[in-house]
């Protein structure tokens, strides 16, 4: 059963950033405006709510959520938010959050292959569920698409990245 013990820090660090980058490789791909930018936050919340309260989620993710409960996991996760996104440019920023994917899935298959089937499925479904938050375009809420081409386009990145089916 792998857990924290299973990876040096600074695996266990990027395994916290990629939950974060996840959804933000997708809300950089189409902005949403302020209030999509807090339904797509809300998602991400919510997509670690459902993790910690199914007895059936995989051993890896409920060690990656719960380490999300601790001030000192969250402050990780922040920290290392932080180191890899500052001072870049709005263009940037879906790239290196792409990248901080393809890294975390590496060190799962290299770390815990038994998980990271499911780890990595994991990830996908968080970015999945952060497209369909908030639609894209139209007016006041009024017309638009669930998920636009510029998400879809991550989505596929992303599943690339994690080297998943698309």
């Amino acid at each position: 059963m792998p857990d924290k013990s299973n990876f040096t820090p600074d695996e266990w660090k990027l395994l916290l950033e990629s939950v974060m980058m996840a959804g933000i490789a997708v809300s950089a791909a189409e902005p949403s405006g302020l209030w999509g930018l807090l339904k797509e936050s809300f998602a991400e919340g919510n997509a670690l709510m459902t993790a910690k309260l199914d007895p059936g989620a995989d051993a890896l993710i409920k060690a990656v959520v719960a380490d999300f409960e601790t001030a000192e996991g969250r402050s990780t996760a922040r920290d290392g938010f932080k180191e890899k996104l500052t001072g870049s440019k709005p263009s940037e920023i879906k790239a290196k959050c792409i990248e901080t994917l393809r890294q975390a899935g590496a060190v799962v298959d290299a770390k815990a292959p038994g998980d990271a089937a499911a780890f990595k499925g994991w990830l996908r479904q968080i970015s999945q569920h952060v497209a369909e938050a908030s639609k894209e375009g139209g007016f006041l809420g009024i017309g638009g698409v669930a998920v636009s081409e510029a998400e879809k386009a991550t989505l596929t990145e992303i599943s690339s990245a994690l080297k998943l089916a698309a």
